[in-house]
């Protein structure tokens, strides 16, 4: 009988597996992955990595194979503006570190991500099974039995699903989620352009939504441009002279001729947060437990942070002696990571109704909002703060480079 059975074979499910079998090389872990062979290779989207999230890629051994693939972020300018106005004014400016001189942000290439995180997983002796899924699973007393898709039968202590933010398991299992569609898309894609960004961020709330543009290696830039969702699939299916020509008009020209290198893709945006992370022998990690909107960056440190949390839960109960499946040792998680991801949520859904509209009262009251927090050093340290991760005394162990 395994120990731990993780469904999903991402960055959250491969970094669960390598916390637990780095802390604890005795549990057997297995990841269930339902995508094909090599298609994490075909992944072209990057992603913002913060400082305690690069603490604990750290203590798993896998930083050191990132760090060459990642491009730091030194400083985040915020503009509030129309796209057609010929002036943005820089509202507020973030520079500092994360602590110890780390950047309070890399961004990293997601196949370099996963592709370290799978190394490790091969190395620590996790079984990762691709091209399959979980089909079916019934708790019991002592065990999980789980059916996979062709009819192979499994045991486990613990299932954990990271199968995403449409988790077709946290449906099974019965727990309910508070849900909000947007009415948006982000469209994702990767440009180059003629000047060095010089380590800068930067994200433009214009009346549809954000567009953010974030800093790559070899002068080059990632895009998450937030439009209406009838608008982002006429881009995104339109010929490329319209779709640079209307990126033009919101990137400008601070970077000399730009090209778009990387696919375009457009991904709805919406708020999805769990109304229960655990149930027994059951537990949610990852966008199956909340989908966020992008516009703090967010997302995929929130699963970190819940790697992080799981992983601490399930090896202090392993070392006490008891039953790392039971719900009692489950809730400790759920208590640890539901309200910080509820107030993650509900911070994000704030933000994007405040800057995704164009209502002069509204606009004239948030670049107070922005040029005052620009002035006062002590907030903007705390919001420097918030966007590394930095732990705090009751935060997991991992994100404060600690092992477990």
């Amino acid at each position: 009988m395994l120990d731990v059975l993780i469904a999903g074979g991402g960055y959250v499910g491969l970094s669960l597996a390598v916390s637990l079998k780095k802390a604890a090389p005795h549990l057997d872990v297995m990841v269930i992955d339902g995508a094909p062979e090599g298609a994490w290779k075909k992944d072209q989207r990057a992603s913002a990595v913060a400082s305690a999230a690069e603490r604990m890629l750290d203590v798993l051994g896998v930083w050191d194979e990132i760090a060459p693939e990642a491009e730091p972020i030194r400083r985040m300018v915020i503009t509030d503006s129309k796209a057609a106005d010929p002036v943005r004014p820089v509202f507020l400016t973030f520079d500092g570190d994360g602590g110890e001189g780390r950047p309070f942000a890399h961004m990293v290439s997601n196949t370099a991500m996963v592709g370290a995180l799978r190394g490790a997983c091969a190395a620590l002796g996790v079984v990762n099974r691709q091209s399959t899924m979980v089909e079916s699973f019934k708790s019991g007393d002592h065990a999980v039995a789980v059916t996979l898709a062709g009819g192979e039968e499994l045991e486990a202590r613990l299932l954990v699903a990271c199968d995403g933010v449409r988790s077709k398991l946290r449906d099974a299992a019965g727990i309910k989620t508070v849900e909000f569609d947007y009415g948006q898309s982000g469209i994702v894609t990767t440009v180059e352009h003629e000047r060095p960004h010089e380590g800068t961020a930067e994200e433009h709330f214009l009346p549809a939504g954000p567009f953010a543009t974030l800093p790559l290696k070899n002068n080059r830039s990632s895009l998450v441009w937030t439009e209406r969702t009838e608008d982002a699939e006429r881009l995104v299916k339109g010929d490329d002279f319209l779709f640079e020509e209307e990126l033009e008009r919101r990137f400008g020209h601070k970077l000399g001729h730009l090209k778009v290198v990387g696919g375009r893709r457009a991904f709805p945006l919406g708020l999805t947060l769990a109304r229960d992370f655990v149930k027994p022998r059951f537990a949610l990690a990852g966008d199956a437990a909340h989908g966020i909107h992008p516009i703090s960056g967010q997302g995929l440190n929130l699963g970190f942070k819940d790697v992080a949390a799981l992983a601490e839960t399930i090896v202090e109960a392993d070392r006490l002696g008891l039953d790392i499946g039971s719900l009692a040792v489950l809730e400790r998680y759920q208590s640890w990571r539901r309200f910080d991801t509820f107030r993650m949520g509900v911070t994000t859904d704030v933000l994007n109704r405040l800057f995704s509209n164009d209502i002069t009262p509204v606009r004239i009251a948030r670049d107070f909002g922005l040029g005052l927090v620009d002035r006062l050093p002590s907030l903007k340290s705390f919001f420097i703060r918030q966007a590394a991760g930095i732990a705090g005394e009751t935060d997991p162990r991992l994100l404060s480079g600690q092992p477990i």
